[in-house]
């Protein structure tokens, strides 16, 4: 009998700790947008806003930094592409599908020259407090680096980061689909 009550109160008190711990569900999301025309020739500095309130995010002072190109911020439509000509190649921008996760959104876009992605970066990714930006400033680098080698959807997981990989993966897809690559 007293096996049973000590296990009884032993379950009720792991439930009652597993239902009481409190996650982030904050939908506060990062969004960089990159201006065609400054992309095009290098120029500019990575400017962020937070899609909540428009504000810069707060915390360590590390700034995203999802892609080599520079990002100023412009509006934009989901799945819409954009043609830009240097020299006698053009390099088209595809921009994925917005993925929705339990932290936040996740939008990717890619270059595609000549029928290969030649980059990949984020529109938007949770950046709401330290962990988002820690977790997601160690994964989307990586992530964006995996697609120009693997030159499709087909890349691992960041561990650590699977909500955000996922939503990268999913975005990405998308993308590539609109790309018909």
């Amino acid at each position: 009998m007293r096996r049973i009550t000590m296990w009884l109160l032993s379950t009720v008190s792991a439930l009652v700790l597993l239902f009481s711990y409190h996650t982030s569900t904050s939908s506060t999301a990062l969004t960089v947008q990159t201006d065609a025309a400054s992309a095009a020739n290098g120029s500019g500095s990575p400017s962020t806003g937070s899609s909540g309130d428009g504000a810069a995010p707060s915390g360590s002072g590390a700034t995203p930094s999802p892609s080599s190109s520079s990002a100023t911020p412009t509006p934009s439509t989901s799945g819409s592409t954009s043609g830009s000509t240097s020299g006698s190649t053009a390099s088209t921008k595809v921009t994925g599908d917005v993925v929705s996760m339990r932290y936040g959104d996740v939008q990717v876009r890619i270059t595609v020259q000549n029928g290969a992605i030649t980059a990949a970066d984020v529109t938007q990714v949770p950046w709401s407090n330290e962990e988002d930006q820690a977790i997601n400033s160690q994964a989307v680098p990586v992530l964006n680096s995996e697609v120009v080698q693997a030159q499709s959807a087909s890349i691992d997981m960041v561990s650590g980061a699977t909500f955000t990989s996922q939503a990268y993966l999913q975005s990405l897809q998308s993308a590539i689909d609109k790309a018909n690559l």
